[in-house]
């Protein structure tokens, strides 16, 4: 007998592959409706029956088909390279054909800045500058901002030029730093500002010129706890009272994962030593309190057993008793006040 070709055993191989490998044509009863720029398929077939073993196959087998299609459908539109001729190819999807619900709502467009409505009003524009700018001193490009921009740090300059009109004794180094320490100071104002008017609007927070010191520094607090870290690293700005301490609240305290291995032994043992206690564990408190409530029902219950045997006893009495007594004190009572205070009889 000859002995199989190279080619034929790589024909076998190729056919069982084919075989164990599901199809690429699939077939339906009822076509696919297909929403190709929401990347949707509806199927309307109605789904086969199957046990409980099988669900769970045929269920893999439905969604592979369904992605099939839509893969096939999305092979059909036309596509082009995104970066030349070895960038990937994207497909161009058309326009949705269902309105898909949003889970949150449409993000508030944020209010203008000071700058910008500024800005607005003079009609400025703004600009797109160049990175580098040509530095005379230095005759070549550097950077406009930043550590080796054009013209220089004038923070580092050792000699600093005494402006006319000013105290030849001021020392102009120190005068610098101040004042560009309360240029920080209010741009770091005037975000936080920012910051407020858009946190909370309508709440009378809309920082303006025309605003207390009470105002800004509330639009300066809610301009802080507003941070990830609820202001908690946030810088302080000059003169700014520090905040007070938070209200109630106790630190939970958390036992060392490495400590006292005895006490840890103690407490676990107590704990399975109450679980496997057949008995329910003696609250003395609420025991005392349940007795003392029952002592005063027994006392209350025969006070009222009492009140109710002198009633009986005095009604039991013949006409000379308290209920004739009271009856003729009444009576007495009400010929007084017939009378008045004078003694004469009301007319």
């Amino acid at each position: 007998m000859a002995a199989p070709r190279v080619e034929e055993l790589l024909a076998r191989a190729e056919q069982r592959e084919a075989q164990l490998q599901p199809s690429v044509a699939v077939e339906k009863e009822l076509e696919l409706e297909f929403d190709l720029g929401n990347l949707l398929a509806l199927d309307r077939n109605p789904p086969a029956r199957a046990a409980d073993a099988q669900r769970e196959s045929r269920l893999r087998s439905l969604a592979r088909d369904n992605t099939q299609l839509l893969v096939a459908q999305l092979w059909a539109l036309p596509a082009e390279r995104a970066d030349g001729a070895t960038g990937p190819l994207v497909a161009q999807l058309p326009e949705p054909s269902y309105r898909l619900p949003r889970e949150k709502p449409l993000p508030r467009p944020r209010p203008p800045t000071r700058w910008e409505q500024f800005a607005r009003l003079k009609g400025i524009r703004r600009r797109k500058r160049t990175a580098l700018v040509w530095d005379e001193a230095a005759k070549q490009w550097r950077r406009r901002w930043g550590y080796g921009r054009a013209g220089g740090d004038p923070a580092r300059e050792w000699l600093i030029e005494v402006p006319a009109g000013a105290d030849p004794n001021e020392d102009q180094f120190a005068k610098r730093l101040s004042d560009k320490r309360e240029r920080v100071a209010r741009n770091e104002l005037n975000r936080l500002r920012n910051i407020a008017r858009g946190a909370l609007p309508g709440r009378g927070l809309h920082p303006t010129g025309h605003q207390s010191r009470a105002e800004l520094g509330r639009a300066a607090q809610v301009a802080r706890v507003s941070t990830a870290s609820l202001g908690r690293f946030q810088p302080r700005l000059p003169k700014e009272p520090a905040a007070p301490p938070p209200r109630g609240g106790k630190k939970r305290h958390f036992e060392p994962l490495l400590g006292d291995l005895a006490a840890e032994r103690s407490r676990q043992l107590e704990l399975l030593r109450g679980l496997s206690s057949k008995k329910p564990p003696l609250d003395l408190k609420r025991a005392v309190n349940k007795q003392l409530r029952e002592e005063d029902a027994e006392a209350a219950a025969n006070k009222g057993k009492k009140r109710g045997q002198r009633g009986k006893r005095g009604r039991q009495r013949p006409g000379g008793g308290k209920g004739s007594a009271a009856k003729k004190g009444g009576a007495r009572r009400r010929q007084q006040q017939q009378r008045g205070p004078a003694g004469r009889k009301k007319s």
